[in-house]
């Protein structure tokens, strides 16, 4: 980059969605060609951070001379993938003439699948939310997975107002996690109709683009990473609580999945004051789950008369009920703890981020108690906070993943 450091010096850059921490490649020496490359993708990604840039700004950020930057951007319109969008205060001229990334450069979908449900929402190569959809799949249907989700996709495609076949990558968040030696979907028996050996390319082959299937609270965490309250952490935890609990775990800035894909499926753990179920296979369950899973909140809440419907709506009683409504919450907040304190023993995380419906429900009263019993349970003292990723954390962490693809294959243009 002109009067930003030698051809030879590597940029360092943390991708949260793509989950990795990467060098850009070192350029060979005396190759324009590359050297271009790295600068228009340097102008590119600072045209994403800070949105529409004049050519003396983006020379500026960049260190690139006025004719190279000019250069540059032309060289990006002409293949499509920035646009001018009107001009600086100031005056006419070309020095005040503004460009943005072209939002129809290239779109990507996300869905977030649940056994009764299906989000689906599509972006452009910005991260634009052109669209959402939820498809309601009720019952236990085992056949017909790849053409509803077909369905649903076309129909989100319709009211972005896209036709079939714009999209560059589909990403979507399960429960569970794909064995990368089988391909085949694990610890997800709740959700039938999932478990074929070839379904991402079942999948690829139905909605006419490049399909990636990644755990569900994966894909919360890069959300959080990219969006909400692990911004700048390279050492986390994120804990997810709802009918099932889950975690993820990112060490160095880089997703952890385990040799079979299960890293972070804590709800088979067992942990004491819970049950010990000894064939978890079969049970699809565990000791974190029996003791802080949302059948497991209703009936500590029942003891504490506070009979709801949902785990959430109890403990939107228990923050009303003083007295009976604060013991439910130590308890809910320590059955927590005791999960999360076998995690932080491990993994020594910087942070532990809470999300899902029942610490959402919580609030900052519930954190406040999970980390004041985290405090006495591990040696460990990470800090503790509440998801900030507004809508389903699953469905912005798919988006994220599918533009960091997309962005990927789209801004190299050497």
């Amino acid at each position: 980059m002109d009067g930003a450091g030698g051809p030879g010096e590597r940029r360092r850059r943390i991708d949260p969605v793509n989950d990795s921490t990467r060098p850009t490649a070192a350029p060979r020496p005396g190759t324009p060609s590359r050297l271009r490359a790295i600068n228009d993708r340097a102008a590119l990604d600072l045209l994403l951070e800070h949105g529409p840039l004049s050519r003396t700004r983006i020379g500026a950020l960049t260190g690139l001379s006025k004719p190279t930057a000019s250069q540059l951007l032309a060289r990006l319109e002409a293949v499509g993938l920035v646009v001018p969008v009107g001009t600086t205060a100031g005056g006419p001229g070309p020095n005040a003439q503004l460009y943005e990334v072209n939002p129809d450069a290239g779109y990507v979908a996300g869905l977030d699948v649940t056994p009764s449900q299906i989000r689906f929402a599509v972006a452009d190569l910005t991260g634009r939310t052109r669209a959402e959809y939820t498809l309601a799949t009720p019952g236990r249907q085992a056949s017909g997975t790849v053409a509803r989700v077909a369905d649903g996709l076309a129909e989100v495609l319709r009211r972005a107002e896209l036709p079939w076949g714009s999209l560059s990558e589909v990403v979507i968040g399960t429960p569970g996690a794909l064995d990368p030696q089988t391909g085949k979907l694990r610890y997800a028996a709740h959700l039938p109709g999932w478990h074929t050996p070839d379904l991402t390319g079942e999948l690829a082959a139905a909605l006419g683009a490049p399909v990636a299937i990644e755990n569900d609270v994966n894909l919360a965490a890069v959300a959080e990473q990219a969006l909400g309250s692990a911004r700048g952490s390279q050492d986390f935890v994120l804990l997810w609580a709802e009918d099932g609990i889950g975690a993820a775990i990112v060490i160095g800035g880089r997703l952890h999945r385990g040799f079979t894909g299960g890293a972070g499926e804590v709800g088979y753990m067992p942990l004491p004051g819970a049950p010990l179920v000894r064939n978890v296979r079969r049970e699809n369950s565990g000791g974190f789950q029996e003791l802080a899973g949302a059948n497991a909140v209703l009936a500590l809440a029942k003891q504490y008369r506070l009979t709801a419907k949902s785990a959430e709506a109890a403990i939107a009683r228990a923050l009303g009920t003083p007295g009976a409504g604060e013991e439910f919450l130590q308890v809910l907040a320590n059955r927590l703890a005791t999960g999360l304190a076998a995690i932080v023993a491990v993994v020594d995380p910087e942070l532990v981020v809470l999300s899902g419906g029942i610490p959402t429900a919580g609030g900052e009263r519930l954190r406040e108690l999970v980390r004041e019993e985290l405090t006495g349970l591990a040696v460990p003292r990470p800090k503790v906070r509440s998801s900030t990723v507004q809508g389903s954390p699953v469905l912005h962490g798919a988006l994220q993943r599918a533009l960091t693809d997309a962005r990927e294959r789209a801004f190299t243009t050497a």
